[in-house]
């Protein structure tokens, strides 16, 4: 290819980097050209403005064109370098274009070239004489317009133009006019003359500069929003222009369409956060909830306000809501899981771009079910999952709760049944398991318990739901499109055949090798065949030479396989068969050697751990990461106190950054970091701790002062103050650097090189009449703060009013709910006199009304404002006044919101270890350099020659040095250099240093505090212990012991112990006798502390102490055999029976045991050896049954007995006891019907008529014994006989009993049915009385058997009853006698006799006597033996 050629070179070549050169030198050159031409069109001279908005556009004059024309034509005249290099970019230019043609004849390139040139010379030539035409078009122009412009009526050259501008701006209206002579100017607002004289001082600035007119408006408020007109006129006319200017609050830095008017305008308003997102402590298993507000209300909130966790945008679920109402958008959590622990965020959109606030979210590990027991794990994620298996991963819980993890359960739930089955367990070292043995087209969850020797934790959170499925088959499967937008889908097992045995598996390796497991992995056999394969497989120990099948319990399918079962230390191949329905490939080539690995190690903690300072409740951790590759997983951080040895566990999701805040600290408090890596071999070691850091507020650059006000104003000098930085930056306040601006100049000026460390400050070299604005910065040691906004207008004039100005310094402290504390200083100008007093206005939020907080002026310079509102905002300033009246009012409190703060704290009073009265406060989230300022009545510190001040870390200390009358007032604190109000005071009144001086005098003289006196206990052998007790004394306390007047110390008789430790004091007198009578007197010292504690043991209180302390002795000598344990005493059981028990212990079998009453042994007592209890038993206790009862046992070691005396006030005693249990036996009243009449009565199981007193009622009425009611009782029963019952005795009969102070009533009722039934039964058995009465009787008289010898006279007689009198018949052996010859029957009255004359043993037999009437009949019988002479009778032979 032939290169390009120069017309004026033929024949030479030029480099294609040359080309390049000169290519990009001519694309610069016509940019160069086109942005001058443009500059040209906009003109040659740049007009300056002090303001211009966004809208306004530039114009220009015909003087300005013919500059420009005269400038283009001077441009195009000279021949400079530019245009040189301009003509050779030109011919590179035309080069480049014939090189499409120069292989086809270069005399036809070279005449183009000529062409082109010569066309673009002429194009230029064209041009220039347009340029000079129009050029000279525009000068004649100008001198017809400058002649028709003399001697005529102003005219607007420029116009005036709107402006809409911000508030506390200043704004230009400019306008240009033409009029020859010059006019008269004058301006309007809203056709008002604006009179600079009139207005306020340094409001308008009006001139006039050769027709240039202008009116300043400085410092624009939203009242100079107008129509402005400015009126010219001369001789030849008039003329006017107009102009609306609009004053906006300034709302934004940015002007233009940045501005926040344009965008509320555009986008509607601008939404900010009115409340910040504070970090949340949630537990597991419980909810928790996030909401913020907003400035406005959000619409469409479901698209413009997202929730995110850790950068993951949430959505609502079934356990998560996300919620929008009144400007509150809330994320609501039902249940908790350590999975939601993290950093939220919100963002909200906004005209501005997205808004958006962030916190974090801990979630506490839930209450184990046993204590020690560790927390859950987390993060439980399914991976490789395949038809029958896949691999369970999950991250270790940060707290083991003192016990090592020593396994994991882990449980499975398959499908949507809910049922939890256990299915493997996994060492405690790993955080990874295969799990085998699963259904294909099953869908799985899973979850994992931690496992330690105190228990299992809590389950874990689920897995997300899984599906067995083939993990290849999407990779055997390929897409085929084909008519705009389908597509066929192919997979390469339709090409397998139908029938065919599988070859052998490939590629065989461990995919993962772990310290209990191997997975086994290996790619499918080609050809497969259409028919499901299953696997075989096979392992091998190197060297063994054999090969071992490998059992499964269920098939295997996929083309992986865990191997569960491998012992440690050997190195295995493996090889595996595939199978299908048509038979089983050959085995594939065996795989590498695999060997199981050694325990994971768990990764090193992080190293260069730092702590830094952040807010008053948190603490900023950095770190360097671990390089832990995949396998790390994060951090746990761990926090404690200073001087505390358990950590606490900070976060339970592992932290994957290398910085986090830890929030929730304790302000003041010192803690201490340190950090553990999480991997998958668990949690690994501690780090060392950091050093320990104090939970303050982190040091930064102040905020901006503001509210500048004017205390004073001389000729030429002026006094400023303003109030300090809202924002302190966690430091003291070096100074401050103050700017000034005179309205009459441009630029700003520094007042000192120095700090001001003062926020008042006297500005000198002023020009009198001027206007001045300040600005200022605060600084402390962390730099200079933010540039204040500049302050109002001060006139510099001096003050001559005869009213006072404004007090200055307003500050409130003591903020609580119902009250606070104002303070002001004096104004540093007094007018005509001295102050009298300070009026103090306050203003509520929302309200533009002040009102008086006093009724009368107060003469201080404080005041404590009460019985305000709590829960709402106030505003206060104070004025002074003097003879000539009130004076300015100070600057304006910023609001101040009335509540009771939760951590605010309050002076403490006391009397320290040396007796000193003290004050003391102590702030702990004071910042470092803050100072104690303290007050004395609000009148400056307290006099230093009555207190000592002593001030140490966060906290300080007011001592009176001699507490008197003169102390007493309110004492006040305010901690300097605090964002937030830390400020007390507390009133010391008379009572209470009263109290404080009595505490101190006792500190000072100290007495050892005496908690028991001296005490006497009588011990087992009949010693005598002396013993008091005091408080606890150091071990350098001293014990001297007085004994009438004479010091003792410990002998054989008198043992003294002082135990220090528990303050205890013992003599022990083992033989207390005479010699020991006499006072006691123990005196203690420890350090200053004294006391003497005295014992009299004399006169009858030693006497009465003997005979005790002897006894006591004789009781323990007779302890040594065998003895009474429980003395005789006496009981009555159920059954109203007597029981004397006694008790022996130390016998053993030779013990002999006797019961005596009366002197007398009876037998009729019990004792059981074994137990050692004796029994006597009394049934029926009565008077025979008093006297003395006696139990005595014996054996060789000696001899007790105990008696009970059961006479006196024991018996009667006793008998009271038998009384009220026999009164509480008694059975409810029954009634029954007797021959008599009406019998009522109830049981019991003892009476006694002494003991024991009844009383019958009828209808409340008492009864007594009479003719027709019997009263009465036996042993057992209670009774009363109402004899022929009649209607009247109807009723309710009452019984009471009395048995000593027990008393107890029961009642029937004797009527209805009941009377009538024990009325019939009566009835019935008078009757039958009646019957039993009358009828015939043998009444007595017959013998059973009577013996008679032969020829005797028997004579039989009866008496015998009835009414009428009955009928008589004698009967022999049941056949009637017959009276004739020797048998005889004769009656007399109520006789009957039988007479048998000369018996004889005919007569033998058994007789009766039968006899009746209407009422009834009986027989009485008799059985005679007649015996011969010289026989004995029968019952003689039987005796």
């Amino acid at each position: 290819m032939t290169l390009p050629h120069s017309p004026g070179n033929v024949g030479e070549s030029r480099t294609p980097q040359a080309m390049e050169v000169h290519r990009l030198e001519h694309r610069q050159e016509e940019e160069q050209k086109e942005a001058r031409q443009h500059s040209l069109r906009m003109g040659s001279s740049v007009r300056r403005r002090t303001f211009r908005s966004s809208e306004e556009e530039y114009e220009f004059s015909a003087a300005d064109y013919a500059l420009a024309a005269a400038l283009a034509l001077t441009a195009s005249a000279e021949m400079s370098w530019e245009a040189q290099l301009r003509r050779q970019a030109s011919t590179v230019e035309l080069e480049e274009r014939g090189q499409k043609r120069v292989g086809f004849d270069n005399h036809w390139e070279r005449t183009e070239i000529a062409f082109l040139r010569t066309h673009r010379l002429l194009r230029q030539r064209r041009d220039w004489k347009a340029l000079r035409r129009r050029a000279e078009e525009k000068v004649r122009e100008g001198k017809e317009l400058r002649e028709l412009c003399s001697s005529r009526g102003p005219w607007f050259w420029i116009p005036l133009r709107s402006h809409a501008v911000w508030e506390h701006t200043r704004v230009l209206l400019t306008c240009t006019i033409q009029a020859s002579p010059p006019p008269q100017v004058t301006w309007y607002k809203n056709d008002v003359r604006i009179d600079p004289r009139f207005s306020p001082a340094g409001k308008y600035r009006i001139t006039n500069n050769y027709g240039l007119l202008t009116l300043e408006i400085r410092r624009c408020t939203v009242e100079d929003s107008a129509t402005y007109t400015v009126k010219v006129k001369n001789a030849y006319g008039q003329a006017s222009s107009y102009a609306k200017v609009i004053v906006r609050t300034y709302l934004g830095k940015e002007a233009g369409f940045d501005s926040e008017i344009f965008k509320r305008s555009m986008f509607g308003p601008r939404v900010e956060f009115t409340s910040v997102l504070k970090p949340v402590f949630a537990r597991e298993k419980e909810p928790f909830s996030l909401s913020c507000f907003f400035s406005e209300d959000v619409l469409d909130s479901d698209q413009n306000i997202q929730w995110f966790r850790d950068g993951r945008q949430l959505r609502s679920s079934a356990r998560r809501q996300t919620l929008y109402a009144d400007r509150q958008a809330t994320l609501k959590v039902s249940f908790a899981y350590k999975e939601d622990e993290g950093f939220y965020m919100i963002r909200v959109s906004s005209p501005l771009g997205p808004q958006q606030q962030s916190t974090y979210v801990f979630v506490r590990d839930a209450a184990a079910e046993k204590p020690g027991a560790p927390g859950s794990p987390l993060n439980v994620r399914c991976l490789d999952v395949n038809r029958d298996c896949l691999i369970l991963t999950w991250v270790p819980p940060s707290d083991t709760r003192g016990n090592p993890i020593t396994a994991y359960s882990i449980e499975l739930c398959q499908g949507d049944s809910g049922e939890w089955v256990p299915c493997h367990e996994a060492p405690g070292g790993t955080c990874r398991c295969p799990i085998q043995g699963l259904i294909e087209g099953q869908s799985y969850r899973f979850r994992v318990r931690a496992v330690s020797r105190a228990g299992s934790s809590i389950p874990s959170k689920a897995s997300e739901a899984v599906v067995m499925g083939d993990r290849d088959a999407a990779r055997r499967q390929t897409e085929i499109p084909f008519d705009l937008g389908s597509k066929i889908t192919v997979s390469t097992d339709d090409f397998e055949d139908a029938v065919t045995i599988p070859s052998p598996p490939t590629n065989v390796h461990a995919s993962e090798i772990r310290e209990a497991y191997v997975v086994l992995s290996w790619e499918e056999p080609r050809p497969r065949g259409k028919a499901p394969l299953t696997y075989a497989l096979e392992k091998s120990v190197i060297g063994s030479g054999t090969w071992e099948a490998i059992s499964s319990e269920t098939p295997v399918k996929s083309p992986r396989f865990a191997l569960l079962d491998l012992e440690k230390g050997k190195s295995y191949v493996f090889r595996v068969r595939a199978m299908n329905q048509y038979g089983t490939s050959d085995p594939s080539e065996p795989s590498e050697p695999i060997t199981l690995r050694g325990k994971p190690a768990t990764l090193p903690p992080p190293t260069q751990v730092q702590a830094f300072r952040d807010t008053q409740t948190s603490v900023c951790l950095t770190w360097d990461p671990v390089e832990g590759g995949p396998e790390l997983l994060g951090y746990y951080i761990y926090s404690r106190e200073v001087g505390s040895s358990e950590w606490q566990t900070v976060n339970n999701k592992p932290i994957q950054d290398n910085r986090f805040t830890v929030p929730g600290l304790r302000t003041g408090k010192d803690y201490e970091f340190c950090f553990r890596s999480v991997s998958e071999a668990g949690v690994g070691e501690s780090s060392a701790a950091t050093e320990p850091i104090r939970v303050k507020q982190a040091l930064a650059t102040p905020s901006a002062p503001y509210g500048f006000v004017l205390l004073n104003c001389g000729k030429n000098e002026m006094v400023i103050g303003w109030k300090p930085p809202k924002r302190r930056g966690g430091g003291k306040i070096l100074g401050y650097f103050l700017d000034q601006h005179d309205s009459e100049e441009l630029d700003w000026h520094p007042v000192n090189q120095q700090p001001i460390p003062a926020r008042v400050y006297k500005v000198s070299d002023l020009h009198e009449g001027h206007f001045y604005e300040f600005r200022a910065r605060a600084a402390n040691w962390a730099g200079v703060g933010e540039l204040s906004e500049p302050s109002s207008l001060f006139e510099c004039k001096e003050w001559t009013m005869p009213q006072p100005g404004p007090p200055y310094d307003v500050r409130v402290s003591e903020v609580r709910a119902t009250s606070l504390m104002l303070q002001w200083e004096p104004p540093l100008y007094t007018g005509a006199g001295p102050v009298t007093g300070y009026r103090i206005s306050f203003q509520e939020e929302g309200s533009d009304q002040w009102k008086p907080v006093t009724a009368d002026p107060i003469s201080g310079t404080h005041l404590r404002v009460s019985n305000l509102q709590p829960g709402k905002s106030y505003v206060f300033q104070v004025q002074a006044m003097n003879s000539a009246g009130l004076g300015q009012p100070s600057m304006p409190t910023d609001p101040v919101l009335l509540e009771d703060k939760p951590d605010a704290r309050e002076i403490e009073v006391g009397v320290d270890e040396e007796g000193f009265i003290y004050l003391a406060f102590e702030a702990p989230e004071a910042p470092d350099s803050s100072e104690f300022q303290w007050s004395k009545d609000y009148k400056g510190p307290p006099d230093p020659q009555r207190v000592q001040i002593e001030d140490g870390l966060n906290k300080s200390k007011v001592i009176l040095k001699d507490p008197g009358l003169e102390d007493l007032g309110t004492y006040s604190v305010v901690v300097t250099d605090a964002d937030e109000d830390i400020s007390a005071s507390h009133t010391l009144t008379e009572e209470e240093l009263d109290k404080l001086k009595k505490l101190s005098h006792e500190i000072r003289n100290p007495v050892i505090k005496l908690i028991s006196g001296w005490n006497i206990d009588i011990l087992e052998q009949g010693q005598v212990r002396l013993w008091l007790e005091v408080e606890k004394l150091s071990p350098a306390a001293e014990l001297h012991l007085i004994f009438n007047e004479k010091e003792i110390f410990s002998s054989p008789n008198r043992k003294i112990n002082f135990d220090r430790e528990k303050g205890l004091v013992e003599v022990i007198i083992q033989n207390l006798s005479e010699d020991d009578k006499g006072t006691y007197t123990a005196q203690l010292q420890d350090g200053k502390a004294k006391n003497q504690i005295t014992l009299a043991l004399v006169d009858d209180d030693f006497d009465k102490l003997l005979r005790k302390a002897d006894a006591k002795r004789r009781d323990w000598k007779r302890k040594q055999g065998p003895y009474f344990e429980e003395p005789l005493q006496w009981k009555i059981t159920e059954d109203c029976q007597v029981l004397l028990t006694c008790k022996v212990t130390n016998t053993k079998k030779e013990t002999r045991f006797q019961w005596f009453f009366q002197k007398k042994e009876t037998p009729a007592g019990q004792y059981d050896p074994q137990t050692g209890a004796g029994l006597l038993l009394i049934e029926e206790f009565s008077k025979e049954d008093k006297g003395i009862y006696r139990a005595t046992v014996s054996d060789d070691r000696g001899e007790d007995d105990t008696i009970l005396d059961l006479t006196g006030e024991a018996l009667d005693a006793v008998f009271a006891e038998l009384g009220r249990i026999g009164a509480l036996s008694a059975t409810p009243l029954k009634i029954q019907g007797t021959e008599e009449g009406i019998r009522i009565f109830s049981k019991v199981k003892y009476y006694n008529v002494e003991y024991m007193k009844t009383t019958w009622f009828h209808k409340d009425k008492r009864l007594e014994s009479g003719d027709r009611v019997r009263a009465g009782t036996t042993l057992d029963e209670i009774w009363l006989h109402i004899l022929d019952p009649k209607d009247s005795d109807k009723g309710k009969y009452t019984l009471e009993i009395a048995a000593g102070k027990e008393v107890r009533q029961l009642s029937t009722d004797l009527s209805g049915q009941a009377f009538d039934d024990a009325l019939a039964e009566h009835q019935r058995l008078k009757a039958l009385a009646i019957i039993e009465k009358n009828r015939a009787k043998v009444v007595r008289g017959l013998p059973d058997v009577a013996t008679i010898m032969e020829d005797k006279t028997l004579c039989l007689t009866c008496v015998i009853s009835g009414d009428p009198t009955p009928e008589i018949f004698w009967l022999k052996n049941d056949q009637p006698v017959t009276f004739i010859d020797r048998y005889h029957m004769e009656v007399r009255g109520t006789e009957v006799t039988i007479t048998i004359e000369k018996v004889n043993s005919e007569d033998t037999g058994r007789y009766g006597v039968f006899v009746k009437n209407k009422y009834g009949s009986e027989t009485g019988q008799v059985t005679i033996s007649v015996f011969k002479h010289g026989d004995e009778p029968k019952e003689l032979k039987t005796m």
